[in-house]
């Protein structure tokens, strides 16, 4: 059963107006930090969470369906996928920093170098739209699947099915076998 406050949230939600932020925030706001803090011990990460999801709610807020979810299940999805994003983004720039005492970069002679691969925007040119544009999101824009799925409006599955298929093309013409 649906609470008014919550009915006066999503009506707000619905609307546009911003007033449904300062009640979602007095109301759930809690709540969501604790979900947040059983992902991410940290409290100046969870607190910036818990603003990244707050921002997230109110960009997706027309996309809420009464019918598929209560407002705080809706919610609770929102808060717990954008702290395991935030986990996954920390640990992959973790991995990422560069160790100069172990780094092989200047180590690479020229002739090992594969030229091929070097022009890849250009072959990349030669593949369906439909594929440069996720390849382009993921590999060049550095966007997660998530993230390219929310800013190019396509569903998860057919970024995932696009980027198989993409690299499929681009390995036929770097390795032809």
């Amino acid at each position: 059963m649906i609470t008014p406050i919550e009915k006066d949230i999503v009506t707000l939600l619905k609307n546009g107006d911003k007033k449904a932020i300062t009640l979602l925030y007095e109301n759930y706001a809690d709540a969501l930090y604790g979900v947040i803090k059983k992902v991410i011990a940290d409290d100046e990460t969870a607190q910036d969470v818990l603003q990244e999801t707050f921002v997230k709610i109110w960009r997706y807020s027309k996309k809420y369906d009464s019918s598929k979810a209560k407002l705080f299940t809706w919610l609770y999805r929102i808060a717990y996928n954008t702290a395991i994003d935030k986990i996954r983004s920390l640990k992959n720039k973790t991995e990422k920093e560069v160790q100069i005492e172990t780094s092989s970069v200047y180590k690479v002679s020229f002739g090992e170098l594969n030229q091929d691969v070097l022009d890849i925007k250009k072959h990349l040119g030669s593949l369906d739209e439909k594929y440069q544009i996720v390849i382009n999101a993921l590999f060049f824009e550095g966007m997660t699947q998530q993230e390219a799925s929310e800013e190019l409006d396509i569903p998860l599955g057919t970024i995932k099915s696009r980027l198989k298929i993409g690299l499929r093309e681009l390995k036929k013409i770097y390795n032809p076998q």
